[in-house]
């Protein structure tokens, strides 16, 4: 989880100096720039991310859409409840950008060292990236337990090694330690105050990796993650930043090649690639497992259609592998490692799906702090300026490398905000235009209960709405004229939380003449198991037996019309994102020998 923010030396404070935007190696400089990172990673990560927004949890579970979950559970029916929403979804579509961006700079970045240990091997540093690029993405498949074995001892290695170096490093210059400072910073801004504004879409490579923490606290718990950044991780990210600010005052220009690298001895250049090179794979699988998650999230949230989601673990429900995010993410990353070529490149895409995250999260925040926790404005109101003010810094500082290549996460961005929408908004329209035309359930069951041949067995009819007749149903009563003994109207409904206690997972409502009205409530982190949830339910006549149950689904084939609802490419669009849908059948898991599919076509 600190792969992410912990690769960040690799490249935050050589960018930073000879990026798109050059600094003076003076004192003034290197000390201003230092000030900087420690002062942000003490606000942003310190205080913002582990001491306040971690609170802000969620059953437990974090990340923008737990939060988005948890304020729009408390926030229904507002006014500016919509801005919220959709505010939430583009911080889920940014950080897509975000998952395609992390792994090519990271490996990248690391690879990169190999031209700094053995100048003849730089020819070879694209192709062993794209390899490793390529091999991570492989072992997806064969999910990460065992890998992840290794990933605590390799990061505990990591960080002690590149904090040893610092030492070494600043104990031959001490006076960098004046860089905790914050007048450093301040006086940094005065000295050259555009130049220290540039500057900020660098320095904010140091805290990337922030919201992870959050996004990861429902595995690993907020303690630990606390205890872990103020004790362990923030202090060895300090003391290499702090070694690399000492050795750029000594050494100067010859050192700005790569001074990470340039920390270790000769021998031990290559031995560190191979560290930092295990490092940013571990960054990277983390970001890879994250977007898993999320996409299960907003699956179950209703912004995205169902995915083929394959568990990899029989022990642990998060770890899951969905194919299509996988390969799309592996296309993606390999696309950007060959258009951008070296980590310094691809730096510049890198900030802008971060601060625009982190800014975003400070919005909801606001919503935290004042609905939710009812903070007293002359401490929350400060508080809040001060995020506002070094996000805000931090997203205008990136907006100026849009043209260098700021553009490639925002593009990905708004593209994944348009189908994130375009399906919720669908979603809802289609569900609006079926009740439109249901028949009430009671005028139903009197006309149909006595005069439809009834055979034994149970039928359930999946409904998205708990409202009115499955269309399911009319048509199997249209077309096969009979009804079975029981009929169950199932709904599958997701809360706004990560997870819904056994006790409250079914409803019922007994309907007379063998009609149920059922509801399976799941978390937004839970996956329906259908069958599973069936045979806990004792309230319902006789136990369900899958022999003598049979599942009925309605296929509905969607038509472009001129309804008010959405323009028409969108209404196109999310008609083929329901074409290519994963079927409920397999999503629902339901027994394949035991289903029945009834299609019918359906105007939004």
């Amino acid at each position: 989880m600190f792969g992410d923010i912990g690769t960040s030396p690799i490249y935050a404070l050589r960018e930073t100096f000879a990026g798109h935007h050059k600094l003076a190696l003076d004192q003034e400089h290197i000390f201003g720039v230092i000030s900087l990172m420690f002062w942000s990673m003490m606000i942003v990560v310190s205080l913002k991310y582990v001491s306040i927004i971690m609170r802000a949890d969620n059953k437990g579970e974090g990340g923008s859409l737990a939060l988005l979950a948890l304020v729009n559970g408390k926030t229904k029916n507002k006014r500016w409840s919509r801005g919220i929403i959709l505010l939430g979804v583009f911080a889920t579509a940014l950080f897509y950008g975000d998952s395609m961006i992390t792994p090519a700079v990271s490996v990248l970045s690391a690879v990169e060292g190999l031209a700094v240990a053995s100048p003849g091997l730089g020819k070879l540093v694209m192709p062993i990236a794209m390899a490793i690029i390529i091999g991570l993405f492989y072992i997806q498949r064969s999910g990460t337990a065992r890998v992840g074995l290794f990933f605590g001892p390799v990061m505990l290695l990591y960080f002690a090694v590149i904090a040893t170096l610092g030492v070494i490093s600043i104990a031959q210059t001490p006076e960098i330690l004046w860089a905790f400072s914050p007048h450093y910073a301040v006086e940094f801004f005065a000295l050259d105050p555009l130049r220290a504004f540039l500057a900020l879409g660098s320095v904010v490579l140091a805290v990337t990796g922030a919201e992870a923490l959050y996004a990861d606290m429902g595995h690993f718990g907020r303690n630990p993650i606390r205890v872990s950044w103020l004790f362990f991780v923030l202090p060895a990210l300090m003391l290499n930043y702090m070694g690399q600010g000492a050795l750029l005052s000594r050494l100067g220009a010859p050192a700005l090649e790569s001074p990470f690298y340039m920390l270790a001895a000769e021998n031990f250049r290559l031995p560190l690639v191979f560290l930092a090179t295990a490092a940013a794979c571990i960054a990277s699988q983390a970001v890879i497992s994250g977007a898993f998650s999320v996409t299960q999230q907003a699956i179950q949230l209703g912004f995205i259609p169902r995915l083929r989601i394959e568990h990899t673990s029989a022990a642990t429900a998060g770890q899951i592998y969905i194919p299509l995010v996988n390969w799309a993410l592996l296309v993606m990353v390999l696309l950007l490692v060959v258009f951008f070529r070296t980590s310094s490149n691809l730096t510049s895409a890198y900030g802008i799906a971060v601060t625009g995250a982190m800014l975003i999260d400070t919005c909801l925040l606001t919503v935290v702090l004042f609905k939710l926790w009812n903070w007293p404005i002359y401490y929350s109101v400060p508080l809040l300026a001060i995020f506002f003010v070094v996000d805000g810094a931090y997203f205008a500082a990136n907006l100026t490398k849009v043209p260098s290549g700021g553009w490639f996460p925002l593009l990905v961005g708004f593209i994944i905000f348009t189908f994130l929408t375009t399906w919720s908004k669908g979603r809802q329209l289609m569900i609006d235009r079926m009740r439109e035309s249901a028949m009430p359930i009671k005028v139903f069951i009197q006309s149909a209960a006595t005069s439809a041949t009834r055979v034994p067995g149970t039928a359930v009819f999946m409904t998205s709405s708990p409202d009115g007749v499955p269309h399911a149903l009319l048509h199997n009563l249209k077309h096969n004229k009979v009804l079975h003994e029981r009929i169950i109207l199932l709904t599958i409904k997701i809360a706004d939380v990560p997870y819904v206690a056994e006790g409250q997972r079914c409803s019922l409502e007994d309907l007379s003449a063998g009609f149920h009205r059922m509801v399976l409530k799941y978390g937004f982190i839970e996956e329906p198991d259908v069958p599973a949830a069936l045979a806990n339910v004792h309230r319902c006549g006789a136990d369900f037996r899958m022999i003598d149950t049979s599942f009925f689904l309605s296929r509905q084939t969607l038509l472009a019309s001129s309804h008010p609802g959405m323009m028409i490419w969108r209404e196109k669009l999310f008609a083929w994102m329901l074409r290519n849908a994963e079927s409920a059948m397999e999503f629902f898991r339901l027994p394949t020998n035991r289903v029945v599919e009834l299609g019918s076509q359906l105007e939004i």
